[in-house]
């Protein structure tokens, strides 16, 4: 690879290639095969790979690509000819961070035997050993990563250069992979290795980290977000009860400390350290932060690590355009009916492949407007109240409160607003929504709300309530959900339904 990308824009493009891996990793809800699904993502990942308007520039090709079975998994390796340059990109586990840490048993660890006889036994998480091994013996039509690797390497020119690329659990795997690949033989001139993470919790001990870095790389890089919990594992993630500033927040509070507490106790015994040069990245937190999750709450705290962890935040923190959107559902055109219903499904990145799931029953003939913000379809036969989702080639939509559909009615209740969204026990809140009856009944927390005007109920809905006194103690939050109760649905929670009570 020409060294003016390797030393200043190889970061951008390394980061490019690992949020493309994310592509297409969401199952289709109605249910795809391994093999199916494994088809989309090649449509997917092929077509992010050929916008040119990305980091990438429509210079790399998609050459192999493998999903393990229970889709945790995925790796592929992708081709930049010009530059004699070949990537492989670890994707790794697709879990909230919570469970991403958890998945990684760093309370055990096994001595890393995958690359040959280091000088002394070196030691990984046996979660990360798990991880790594279903990465480099997953194969596509009989062939595995080592193999697809040989057959590019034997057809390219003189000294071409493999970088190992991930960003999160995809960066810790990749850090096992590249020594691993390293070790091999290779068929013409052995190749140089790259290996570039982002967002990486690391894999081993110190022993682990000191062995990596005695190899010889092209390059050596770590980049982590300042504000980002999760390369903190498993080496500082006490400094995390010290974030986020506040305001704007969310500071954290005796739970989100208790549940950083948690996981910073699961190594036990175990001291782990980071290979690689660090490049931190630093964000200024007072205006690049995720503006609804402030609160002070272990959803907003987990959900701002969540924001600060995501790939479009990487690409953004490094100054590189963010790959393709999938599939978002806004609205649907009416959340009741009946099978054979028609309706309109409004929203974004309905493009090619689209599919359309009620719950998981697929949906008939969709048929998209020429500007992917609307399908129409006809309701599949159904049961009760279900997620509305689309599935396209660049992936699954999430399913949201707006997205809900109810066989037969009554329409779904939903709470889009608190006005204030604090304040303290006898103040008067105006709360908005959709579908509020005319007996709803309001809780702020696990209290109910002793006077409830119902202003204006249907869609819009409105309601004026008092707020109860607040239940304090042991693991009461002064930031608590309202829900409203009302024709047999509770209203969903989420940061616009917190309300914080003020302290006298």
């Amino acid at each position: 690879m020409a060294t003016e990308q390797s030393t200043a824009t190889m970061p951008k493009v390394a980061m490019t290639l690992a949020a493309i891996a994310a592509t297409g990793a969401t199952p289709r809800p109605s249910g795809e095969t391994p093999a199916e699904q494994r088809n989309r993502i090649v449509l997917g990942v092929g077509e992010q790979l050929a916008e040119s308007s990305l980091a990438t520039g429509n210079d790399w090709s998609l050459e192999w690509l493998a999903l393990s079975p229970d889709n945790a998994n995925m790796a592929y390796l992708a081709a930049n000819p010009s530059a004699n340059a070949f990537a492989v990109v670890l994707r790794g586990t697709v879990a909230n961070v919570t469970d991403l840490l958890e998945d990684l048993d760093v309370g055990t660890v096994v001595p890393f035997t995958a690359v040959g006889s280091p000088s002394a036994p070196v030691a990984v998480s046996k979660g990360a050993m798990e991880a790594f091994s279903q990465v480099v013996t997953m194969s596509t039509a009989g062939v595995t990563l080592v193999q697809a690797l040989a057959g590019v390497l034997a057809g390219a020119a003189p000294d071409p250069t493999v970088h190992v690329i991930g960003h999160s659990l995809g960066g810790c795997i990749a850090t096992m992979v590249a020594p691993y690949l390293r070790a091999q033989t290779w068929p013409g001139a052995t190749p140089r290795f790259g290996l570039h993470t982002f967002a990486a919790p690391t894999a081993g001990g110190p022993d682990f980290a000191a062995y990596v870095d005695s190899l010889h790389w092209v390059a050596n890089e770590r980049h982590y977000n300042h504000w980002d919990l999760v390369p903190q594992a498993w080496t500082s993630l006490g400094d995390v009860k010290k974030w986020y500033p506040h305001p704007p927040g969310p500071a954290a509070n005796d739970d989100v400390k208790a549940v950083i507490t948690a996981i910073a106790a699961l190594p036990g015994p175990h001291v782990y350290a980071q290979p690689g040069k660090a490049y931190p990245l630093h964000p200024h937190y007072k205006s690049d932060y995720d503006h609804v999750m402030v609160k002070k709450t272990v959803q907003d705290f987990m959900g701002q690590v969540a924001y600060q962890h995501a790939n479009s935040t990487y690409l953004g923190l490094l100054g590189t355009p963010d790959v393709l959107p999938g599939p978002v559902v806004r609205a649907l055109s009416s959340n009741k009916g009946k099978a054979g219903s028609a309706l309109v499904i409004a929203g974004s990145g309905f493009g090619a492949g689209t599919a359309v799931d009620f719950g998981t029953v697929p949906c008939q003939d969709p048929v998209v407007s020429g500007d992917g913000t609307a399908i129409s379809v006809f309701a599949p036969p159904g049961v009760g109240v279900v997620a509305v989702r689309v599935t396209t080639n660049l992936g699954t939509s999430p399913a949201v409160p707006f997205g809900q559909f109810a066989y037969g009615g009554p329409a779904p209740v939903m709470l889009t607003g608190l006005t204030p969204d604090s304040g303290r026990e006898g103040h008067r809140v105006t709360i908005t929504g959709v579908n509020f009856g005319s007996h709803a009944q309001v809780f702020f927390g696990d209290n109910a709300s002793p006077s409830v005007e119902v202003k204006r109920h249907g869609a819009p809905s409105e309601i004026a309530a008092t707020v109860p006194d607040p239940t304090t103690g042991v693991g009461k939050p002064h930031t608590i959900d309202v829900t409203v109760l009302s024709n047999g649905y509770s209203s969903p929670t989420g940061p616009v339904a917190e309300f914080t009570y003020k302290e006298l």
